[in-house]
């Protein structure tokens, strides 16, 4: 597998100030480099639905193994969650426009968020998520996670799942997996993020 899962297993999940669970080196080492390589050409800041893009073999898997059902398994068994029957939705991002990362909980409709990054170095002190607790400063943070090429982060989004960044502007590679409540939370948020990937395509300046 390209996806560690022992590694989560072995992770505690941490309950302060939500349900979360951090995970460094979640892709194994020797199939990093080839998925470094393969990251989709993302056209623009914002999320674009992994099947508006184009992606090769080796991310195809991931994204199946994302999507598969031990890392779902796993993911129920650290939040203790009932995922049976709820659809997945997988975005990509491949840049930030300075704007992005302001604090919010995600959406009423998503059950779990997952967020896997896929920069190959980090230096610099923005665009590093943190995990806070409360909705008005980003200093008051229980976790933060560098964006570094596989590390993991998943939490269960509530009315108290603040999170944001400092703004960044340029590269900042992240795939984020969702479980939502149903269907039709897929269909809405493909086809939004369809014609936002469309527009930016046309204009990735906007």
């Amino acid at each position: 597998m390209i996806l560690d899962i022992e590694r989560l297993r072995a992770s505690p999940l941490q309950r302060d100030p939500f349900d979360f669970v951090i995970v460094d080196n979640f892709i194994r080492a020797e199939q990093l480099p080839a998925l470094l390589a393969d990251f989709p050409a993302v056209p623009g800041h914002g999320s674009f639905p992994l099947g508006a893009l184009s992606c090769g073999a080796v991310f195809a898997r991931l994204a199946a193994e994302l999507e598969g059902e031990e890392l779902r398994d796993q993911i129920e068994r650290k939040f203790a969650i009932d995922l049976a029957g709820r659809p997945t939705m997988i975005t990509v991002r491949g840049r930030s426009d300075g704007k992005d990362g302001r604090i919010h909980t995600d959406s009423a409709t998503k059950l779990i968020t997952l967020l896997l990054y896929m920069n190959p170095e980090w230096e610099i002190a923005a665009g590093r998520l943190r995990l806070l607790r409360g909705a008005a400063d980003l200093d008051d943070c229980a976790a933060e996670v560098p964006p570094l090429a596989g590390a993991m982060v998943a939490f269960r989004r509530g009315a108290a799942s603040f999170h944001g960044h400092y703004p960044h502007r340029g590269e900042r590679r992240v795939i984020q997996l969702n479980w939502v409540s149903d269907a039709g939370v897929v269909r809405r948020e493909l086809g939004r993020h369809g014609w936002s990937a469309r527009l930016k395509a046309l204009n990735p300046f906007a």
